[in-house]
C-alpha cells in the first residue's frame, strides 16, 4: 500500500513521519521518486502538474493537502471515478479562525489607521464602536467559514453569513443565493471572503459588488486570489469606498515585485499563510479515510467535482 506525496510548499519529511506514525504499513513515496507507478494507490497532493495523477493506473483516492480542490479540478486529465477528498482537520480550521478573528479585530479597532498615524507621528484616539454595533459578513459557510463566523459571533460581533445554498450557524444571520447577495453585502462593514473558487465565484469581488458594501468597509480575502478582481480593489481603496484590505491570497503568488499591493498604505499583505494544514492532525484525517475506503465505509469530505468544492 503506497501513497504519493507531492507539494512544493509542505515539508515532505514531516508528512512522511506523521503518516508513518498513524499507519506503519503505508509506504510514503515523495514525488518525483514514485517508484513503480502501479503500486501507488493513494495521492496526497498540492498543485500537481497537469496530467500527473492519470499516470497512476491503480489510484483509489486523491487527497487535497488544502481545504480547496480547485488546484485539482483545473486538471482536465484528472482520473475519472477516483474520489477527491477535501482536507478537513482541526489544525487547518483553527488556524483559519485565528487569522480571520485577528484580521476582523484589526480592522474593527482601526489598526491600519493607527499604523499610518504612527508613521506620521500623530497622537489621536479614533472612535470605535462596540463589537455588537459592528456588522461582519462572512462569504462561504463551509467548515472554515462556519467556524470563523461562530467565533466572531462569540466575541459579540453582529455576524451574517452568505452561501450558495441555505446554511445555519448559531448566532449568525443567514443569507443565501444570488437574490440575497446584495442585502448581505449592504450590511457588511467588514467582509470576510472564504468562498471556494468555482466557475460561479471567480471574480465575485469586483467593482460592482465592492460598491454595494457600506462606504468605508474593510475587506478580508482568505479564500482564493481569483475571487477578487485586483484591479477593481485599488480604485475602491483610493476612493474610500473600501477603507482597508487584508489579502492572504492572490491571482499570482507571490505578486509581481511592482504590484501596488506591496506598498499600498491601506493593504495588509500576507503570503498565503492564513491557515496551513498541520501534518500530525492532517495525517490522521488522511489515514482515517484510507481505513474507511479499505473497510467499505462511507468516506468523509468527498468533493463534489461538479460544483467545484
Amino acid at each position: 500500500m503506497a501513497l504519493l506525496f507531492k507539494s512544493e510548499i509542505d515539508r515532505a519529511d514531516l508528512w512522511a513521519e506523521a503518516l508513518g506514525g498513524c499507519a506503519p504499513d503505508l509506504e510514503v513515496r515523495i514525488w518525483p521518486e514514485a517508484g513503480e507507478l502501479s503500486e501507488i494507490e493513494y495521492a496526497l497532493v498540492w498543485k500537481p502538474p497537469q496530467g500527473l495523477l492519470k499516470s497512476y493506473p491503480n489510484l483509489k483516492l486523491i487527497f487535497s493537502l488544502g481545504a480547496g480542490v480547485d488546484h485539482l479540478t483545473s486538471d482536465s486529465e484528472l482520473p475519472e471515478g477516483v474520489p477527491v477528498l477535501r482536507m478537513v482537520e482541526p489544525g487547518l480550521t483553527a488556524g483559519m479562525t485565528e487569522y480571520v478573528v485577528m484580521s476582523v479585530l484589526m480592522h474593527h479597532r482601526r489598526m491600519v489607521d493607527y499604523a499610518g498615524m504612527q508613521r506620521d507621528r500623530v497622537w489621536e484616539v479614533l472612535p470605535t464602536p462596540l463589537a455588537a454595533d459592528r456588522k461582519v459578513g462572512v462569504m462561504g459557510l463551509g467548515v472554515l467559514g462556519a467556524d470563523a463566523a461562530a467565533a466572531l459571533a462569540g466575541l459579540g460581533f453582529d455576524v451574517a453569513g452568505w452561501s450558495r445554498s441555505p446554511k445555519s450557524v448559531p448566532g449568525v444571520a443567514a443569507f443565501h443565493g444570488a437574490d440575497q447577495l446584495e442585502p448581505f453585502l449592504a450590511r457588511s462593514e467588514i467582509l470576510v471572503c472564504l468562498l471556494p473558487l468555482t466557475a460561479e465565484t471567480g471574480g465575485i469581488l469586483n467593482a460592482r459588488t465592492l460598491a454595494l458594501l457600506p462606504r468605508g468597509a474593510a475587506l478580508i480575502n482568505v479564500g482564493r486570489g481569483e475571487l477578487l478582481v485586483e484591479e477593481d480593489l485599488l480604485p475602491a481603496l483610493d476612493a474610500g469606498q473600501v477603507t482597508a484590505a487584508t489579502l492572504d491570497v492572490f491571482a499570482s503568488e507571490p505578486p509581481a515585485p511592482e504590484h501596488p499591493f506591496w506598498t499600498h498604505p491601506r493593504v495588509v499583505l500576507t503570503p498565503h499563510c492564513a491557515s496551513i494544514t498541520v501534518p500530525d492532525s492532517g495525517a490522521r484525517a488522511v489515514v482515517e479515510n484510507i481505513r474507511r475506503f479499505e473497510a467499505g465505509e462511507a468516506l468523509l469530505h468527498v468533493a463534489d467535482l461538479g460544483r467545484g468544492y
